[in-house]
């Protein structure tokens, strides 16, 4: 008898409650003006949703079991009046009925029940919220009916055949049995990327989708996770046609400790390496499709779309890399997270940045809005308080950038990525909604022997001594972030709610406390204490162990309750479980920071609250589940407007900004497979209210980084007269001849080659290092095919000289990296005597001119020099230099400790929207500022990618400090040789960083190896150890 056993919870919560809670003299009506009476709650229930035969059995039972304790008597003198009372509710009804009136109890009948009720049946009161207006419809949840959706997209996409690829480094992602909530970095994001890349394989015009994470294969990892592949199964098993697709796959890339599973925080030093194995892959995958889709042409991503800060930067790399779109979706940001701790006043920056490494990850999300088109976003919050934050992105600049490209108005070398709002989606095919309407929950009370329980359900309510209480659902990891501790606070605190409801927290799976991170068993430990403080065991479960796909029946369990659910914490990005709540028919109470903001403006199915107010949480949970009228509304909201967050709606907007991006890919190729671009705008991007198009070109870097706004940019300059055309080539070079095409194509043939990347200046030093590895290259090893390249920031007529006056032969060098990578020369025996023996690679110049400034950088730089050279009252202190370079412009600097620091100039740059990487270089002397897409790295991984050169057999060698680009050289897949003792002058430029170089840099790698001296025996060594 399920519903008799639904009616003595009942009963039972009734006693609890139990006379006098507060004040003995207090009186024990049950309604009371300005008061809310558990016990109300429950009379009610019992009288509206139970049948009068069950509640004369529980009559019976009760007064069979008749005894001298004193709490029995009131249990059955109590059920005989709650019966009399349904008795009295069904014989009124029928009266009104007959009358034709509404066919509820009038509430005059609630006022009489005190009368029925003995002095020790009755609770005191602590207050009663009086109901909203709003008349519940009856009807379940709609389904979503993604047929149509993709048969109309279908159409449009028809001949599309795009290869899109996704990014997430973090946590373990698998297809099936996520292990959500096992650690820190498996939450939200790890199912939301999945069902993303599932979802996306499934729409027309998709060919394939991967979703490129890291291979973990350690101790107490699932094997699962060291598979180097894994097909997704498709999402929608509908009869209908998607399209050709090749399918949808995670590809794990091996990078970092191979043996070890380690937080992301500790993943800065490895994504280089990331990056390279990628690459590996995506130029593999293009010649794949080549075969498939391609008619014999390469096949490159349509977009490289990065997930969270360390994601976006190995998506910046490989955009940059392979010159091909970037998307970005940050889920959480790091100034943000870093304001919302300061504000907690528990730990200061500087312990902050190091348990986080919170400065490295919002560098890395400064450089995602450099590199990307698009910005993806859950909320408009998000756009507007948290990315705005950011020097890199301004939402007005944006707008005004924008409005100025559709009038085809000149930016001024200004460029800004474009933020859009896309909802997550949800996948509604395994939610089956009660077969009852809205406002139909009694199905919930009846038993249905022929379906037994769930097992979590037992392993939920084994914790409560009346499970039958609503319950209130919070499903989140024991992070101090989420907020817990001050939810377990304001329940335990509020006697009502406690009388009222059971809470249930969802923290992860857990086998011992003891095994857990640091951070997670002390928010954990915190919550148990407090059980513990307010005496509510029976009244809060915490389960150890829960499956993913048991979730669903969580909700199903609490929803049956007529619960809520519950996220409380400090700042959400998005809040998917709210969604997903909400799909099984819960009120929520959210935090009001972030995006349950527009979840809530889009469901109105539920509360906000202020996280950091515990009276806030407290009255916001007992409102909504007492108050029956606004739970059924809030209920009723909910499963009507869930269809906003479907995943076709969500890709069908993805795939259209998609289609908005230029169209971008290595531009030695003709043409790319896929693409459509269309100046189209949704009616969302009008811009008629902005009248101030204006951008404001004033300002300059003062010496202490700031912006001082007393000049202005000579806008009328010669340098400006005429519009530049950042794509066009550079005009006095030369096509790369055929003899050379052909010899650089032997660099794939090579069996290693050696990169000379020592920042110690043109001098004698680094004529001594030259000439030791020339030696060791093509001396020693003659026969070996080796390769040799020079990497440096020298322009490549200083690198002429310098070569001319030491002696040293240019045939010895393959290709000469120069201006810290903003050109590439090799050498070359074509032209007229008085051109340089080098011809440039034009290939790669168009490959770097992605959102390069051109004149109009050239010009804000110029007045930034004249500008610190005037405070300084020193016209020497920074000159500008020839670089012979249209992609690199150089300053010639006369006292570092007198400029600002390159963190600085960065952040002026940026607020700019110029788009660019500031290079100190030379130990200090010379300041170098290329395109966004080049540096010193890339240029390797251009010629992997143009020439097939060999990344695994290269090496690099370098000192054990070098220019500011110094970090971006140390990792990656290639091998290192790091020349202790080399380049010391070089580290007063690391002296001021936003975070520690060691937070970016590795020597636990079989990769390094460092030798003491810079002998030739020691170099020999070293590369015998590396294998090389």
């Amino acid at each position: 008898m399920a519903g008799n056993d639904w009616i003595n919870s009942y009963l039972e919560a009734i006693l609890d409650v139990g006379p006098g809670l507060d004040d003995k003299n207090s009186s024990l009506m049950l309604r009371e003006r300005g008061k809310f009476s558990p016990t109300r709650y429950f009379v009610e229930e019992v009288i509206t949703k139970f049948d009068e035969t069950d509640l004369r059995r529980s009559w019976a039972m009760a007064s069979s079991i008749r005894d001298s304790e004193e709490r029995n008597t009131r249990l059955e003198n109590m059920s005989w009046r709650i019966w009399n009372l349904a008795r009295r509710k069904k014989k009124l009804g029928r009266k009104m009925k007959q009358k034709s009136v509404i066919a509820r109890v009038p509430k005059p009948l609630l006022a009489d029940m005190p009368e029925e009720l003995s002095e020790g049946e009755r609770g005191d009161t602590v207050s009663e919220i009086s109901p909203k207006g709003g008349v519940s419809t009856k009807g379940g949840m709609k389904r979503i009916n993604s047929m149509d959706v993709l048969k109309n997209f279908a159409t449009q996409q028809k001949e599309k055949k795009l290869y899109i690829v996704l990014i997430s480094l973090h946590g373990l992602i698998r297809g099936e049995n996520m292990e959500l909530g096992r650690d820190s970095d498996t939450g939200g994001q790890v199912k939301y990327v999945v069902e993303l890349a599932r979802a996306l394989g499934a729409m027309p015009g998709v060919y394939r989708v991967d979703l490129l994470t890291r291979q973990v294969s350690a101790p107490g990892v699932d094997w699962s996770y060291g598979e180097p592949t894994e097909m997704l199964n498709p999402l929608n098993d509908d009869d209908c046609e998607t399209g050709e697709s090749s399918g949808t796959y995670i590809i794990r890339i091996p990078f970092g400790p191979k043996d070890k599973y380690i937080p992301k925080e500790l993943l800065w030093p490895h994504i280089p390496e990331f990056v390279d194995g990628a690459l590996t892959y995506i130029l593999q995958m293009s010649k794949v499709l080549s075969e498939q889709i391609g008619d014999g042409k390469p096949v490159w991503p349509a977009s490289i779309h990065g997930h969270y800060a360390d994601a976006g930067n190995a998506a910046a790399l490989l955009s940059g890399a392979l010159n091909v779109p970037m998307l970005f979706t940050g889920h959480s940001l790091g100034r943000d997270k870093l304001e919302q701790i300061l504000q907690q006043g528990r730990q200061s920056k500087d312990d902050i940045n190091t348990t986080y490494r919170i400065m490295r990850r919002i560098e890395a999300e400064e450089i995602t809005v450099d590199s990307s088109e698009v910005i993806i976003t859950s909320t408009r919050q998000e756009i507007d308080e948290q990315w705005n934050l950011y020097d890199a992105f301004d939402p007005v600049l944006e707008r005004k950038l924008r409005a100025r490209n559709r009038r085809n108005v000149s930016c001024f070398g200004r460029f800004s990525p474009r933020p859009i709002v896309i909802p997550p989606g949800m996948e509604f095919k395994h939610i089956v909604p009660n077969s009852g309407g809205a406002d139909d929950d009694s199905e919930g009370y009846q038993d249905n022997s022929a379906t037994p329980n769930p097992p979590v359900w037992s392993e939920i309510t084994r914790f409560f001594t009346n499970p039958h209480k609503p319950i209130i659902l919070a499903l989140a990891r024991p992070d101090p972030k989420k907020n817990l501790t001050t939810l377990v606070k304001a329940f335990g605190e509020c006697r009502a709610l406690r009388d009222l409801a059971n809470l249930l927290l969802i923290m992860g799976n857990r086998d011992n406390i003891d095994e857990m991170s640091t951070t997670n068993s002390a928010v954990l430990l915190s919550i148990l204490k407090l059980i513990d403080k307010y005496d509510m065991y029976g009244q809060v479960s915490y389960p150890k162990h829960h499956k993913q796909s048991e979730v669903p029946e969580i909700y199903r369990l609490v929803a049956r309750t007529k619960g809520v659910f519950i996220n409380p914490a400090f700042i959400e990005p998005f809040g998917l479980t709210l969604i997903e709540a909400a799909a099984y028919g819960l009120p929520m109470v959210a935090t009001k920071n972030g995006g349950p903001v527009d979840i809530k403006k889009a469901l109105d199915n539920g509360l906000l609250i202020d996280p950091h107010n515990q009276q806030s949480i407290a009255d916001a949970l007992l409102k909504l589940v007492a108050d029956k009228q606004l739970w059924s509304k809030c209920k009723q909201n909910g499963l009507k407007n869930i269809h906003l967050f479907s995943w076709p709606e969500h890709c069908k907007t993805y795939l259209a900004r998609l289609a908005c991006c230029r169209p971008r890919h290595p531009h030695w190729e003709s043409c790319a497979v896929g693409y459509e671009y269309s100046e189209s705008q949704s009616p969302e991007d009008s811009l008629r209210d902005l009248n101030d198009l204006k951008i404001s070109l004033e300002g300059v870097i003062n010496d202490h980084g700031g912006v001082d706004c007393s000049q202005k940019s000579d806008t009328n300059s010669q340098s400006l007269k005429s519009k530049t055309s950042v794509g066009k080539k550079l005009e006095n070079l030369t096509k790369l001849p055929v003899k050379e095409e052909t010899e650089l194509l032997e660099l794939r043939r090579k069996k290693a080659v050696f990169v000379v990347a020592v920042d110690c200046g043109l001098t004698k030093h680094f004529v001594d290092i030259i000439n030791m590895i020339v030696e060791i290259v093509r001396v020693d090893k003659k026969g070996e095919n080796l390769g040799l390249i020079l990497s440096t920031a020298s322009s490549i007529s200083e690198i002429h000289s310098f070569m001319k006056a030491s002696k040293i032969g240019l045939s010895e060098f393959d290709a000469v990296i120069c201006n810290s990578g903003g050109d590439i020369f090799y050498p070359s025996n074509e032209g007229s005597p008085k051109s340089l023996p080098f011809v440039a690679d034009s290939d790669y110049l168009s490959h770097i001119d992605y959102r390069w400034g051109g004149d109009h950088l050239k010009n804000t730089l110029v007045h930034w020099a004249a500008s610190i050279s005037e405070r300084k009252k020193d016209k020497e202190l920074v000159v500008e230099c020839d670089s012979a370079s249209r992609h690199c412009f150089s300053f010639k600097i006369k006292n570092l400790e007198s400029i600002p620091h390159v963190k600085d100039l960065r952040e002026f740059l940026r607020k700019q929207a110029l788009r660019c990487r500031s290079v100190y270089c030379q130990n200090g002397t010379k300041l170098n500022v290329i395109p966004v897409a080049a540096s010193r790295a890339q240029a390797l991984r251009y010629l992997y990618v143009r020439w097939g050169m060999s990344l695994v057999n290269t090496v690099v060698i370098m000192g054990d400090y070098g220019d500011t680009d110094y970090e971006s050289l140390r990792g990656g897949i290639h091998k290192t040789v790091v020349i202790n003792g080399v380049c010391n002058e070089a580290r007063k430029l690391h002296s001021n960083r936003s975070y520690p170089l060691e937070h970016v840099i590795t020597y636990d790698t079989p990769n390094v190896v460092q030798v003491e001296e810079c002998k030739k025996d020691q170099v020999i060594k070293a590369m015998a150890k590396l294998q090389v």
